[in-house]
């Protein structure tokens, strides 16, 4: 893992860092895909992480005089899941975001960091490459902007040099003619990789298509345009039969792969299937309807509406011997060991807490639910030397004193606790929606607990269990 840590007070100073460490270094902000590829040796050589997830003003989404959005490069998934301005003028890209991970994945995870990761199947970049956009790249020699469709050169492969930052996404909003959408087909429900995924923009003038955009993931080595779908429609009312046509044409644009996930034959099928129902939703137009209104987001009252933490500690480095100082359960710790760990084994093994459990250490379990700075987050996806300064509640500080959480209470009342080892994640999960929505509804609950896996016998007892404790 890394050796050398560092917040990062400002972007500027974060790109001299990457001048000054070279290939040794990389930015994290999130780290949800970063994390796992440096537990897995894919990235090897990296000494030094530089966090940015601190910096102020820099998880902004904004509208300019151009009609043109910019994302900064800390705005999350449920930041454009909330953003009014995104829901207005760029809806497939909050659907997609919509679809990510689970709420813990989507309160880490950066649109910046899904762009850089280059998946073809992550999901965040085919509306993103529907709608025009383009990325500011900042390094100490200067900025260039690369458009979205040159960003790519391969699986995982980007143009970005190894001192560039990703400053800004930034696209044109959506004109009032245009409907857009983004359908993908998962494994599951949630905490699912795409196996097949596409964004669709039109612009209608009396239900005729005057322009069509229709982009594929998954399906070959980057995002794909489905060009002879797309000019297939221009010209063209959405009937059942041109919407046929259109589908058809649209799986003659992929050039998939067999993997674990499904066969080359099934992805094509798909294709023609995805952008068949999302015609079909823009037709209607029932596309709004993939997003809830007041979606569940699992940050509480207390940071809902509260903007990103200052950054915290300074910019200096915090490798031994600088300690890390934090707040746990209301408690001030300071550690001296450990900075090259995980959130989760800072827990357990430097604090002694317990409770916390580690089931995949992948975050698709949600087993280490913790609130960080007020937020569910997975800590098996937070760099230890993240706590500085932070604010971190764990199972062990949901009791007052004897008294225990209504939510645990119900838990044991109703059975809800079973082999027990993925109790600690629900009850976080059920924890932080209640402080958030007092009383959810089932589809609520399910939001809720998306991320979390259990493993015994079922979920019914658990989702019984925080509808009896939204009636205390």
């Amino acid at each position: 893992m890394w050796t050398n840590y560092i917040n990062a007070t400002s972007l500027e100073q974060a790109v001299n860092l990457l001048a000054e460490y070279g290939d040794q270094a990389r930015l994290i902000a999130g780290g949800t895909d970063l994390l796992l590829e440096l537990e897995r040796g894919v990235r090897r050589g990296v000494e030094t992480l530089i966090d940015i997830s601190r910096v102020p003003q820099q998880d902004e989404v904004t509208l300019d005089e151009q009609n043109v959005l910019h994302l900064g490069p800390l705005v999350t998934h449920n930041h454009c899941v909330v953003s009014s301005l995104l829901r207005q003028h760029a809806l497939p890209l909050v659907e997609a975001a919509w679809q990510v991970g689970s709420p813990q994945i989507r309160n880490r995870g950066t649109i910046a960091g899904n762009l850089i990761t280059a998946s073809p199947a992550n999901d965040t970049i085919p509306p993103l490459m529907a709608l025009g956009a383009w990325v500011t790249l900042r390094s100490a020699r200067g900025s260039r902007r690369v458009p979205l469709a040159e960003f790519y050169t391969g699986v995982r492969k980007t143009v970005m040099q190894p001192d560039e930052l990703l400053a800004e996404i930034a696209f044109p909003a959506m004109k009032a003619s245009q409907r857009g959408t983004f359908v993908k087909m998962g494994l599951r429900r949630a905490q699912a990789i795409s196996v097949v995924n596409a964004a669709i923009l039109l612009d209608l003038e009396a239900d005729t298509v005057q322009s069509a955009v229709i982009t594929l993931g998954a399906v070959a080595p980057t995002i794909v345009h489905a060009e002879e779908a797309q000019a297939f429609l221009i010209g063209k009312t959405l009937t059942d039969e041109t919407i046929e046509q259109a589908a058809r044409l649209a799986a003659n644009a992929a050039r998939p792969i067999d993997d674990l996930r499904g066969s080359a034959d099934y992805r094509r099928y798909l294709v023609s299937t995805l952008v068949r129902r999302g015609l079909r939703a823009l037709r209607e137009p029932r596309e709004q309807a993939s997003v809830p209104e007041n979606p569940v987001l699992l940050w509480g009252q207390a940071a809902k509406d509260a903007p990103s933490p200052a950054s915290a500690g300074g910019g200096g480095p915090l490798s031994p011997p600088a300690p890390i100082q934090t707040t746990i359960n209301g408690r001030p710790y300071t550690f001296t060991s450990g900075h090259e760990k995980t959130l989760l084994r800072l827990l357990r093994e430097e604090a002694g807490l317990t409770g916390t459990k580690e089931g995949c250490a992948e975050g698709e379990c949600g087993a280490c639910t913790v609130f960080l700075d007020g937020k569910a987050v997975m800590a098996c996806l937070v760099p230890a030397p993240r706590a500085h300064g932070a604010e971190i509640v764990t199972i062990e500080g949901l009791a007052q004193g004897e008294q225990l959480h209504p939510l645990q209470e119900t838990f044991i009342r109703d059975g809800a606790v079973q082999c027990g080892y993925c109790t600690p994640g629900f009850i976080m999960s059920g924890a932080k929606l209640l402080e958030e929505k007092p009383h959810p509804t089932q589809d609520e609950i399910l939001q809720a607990i998306a991320g979390n896996l259990c493993r015994c016998t079922g979920y019914y007892k658990i989702v019984q269990a925080i509808e009896d404790a939204s009636k205390v």
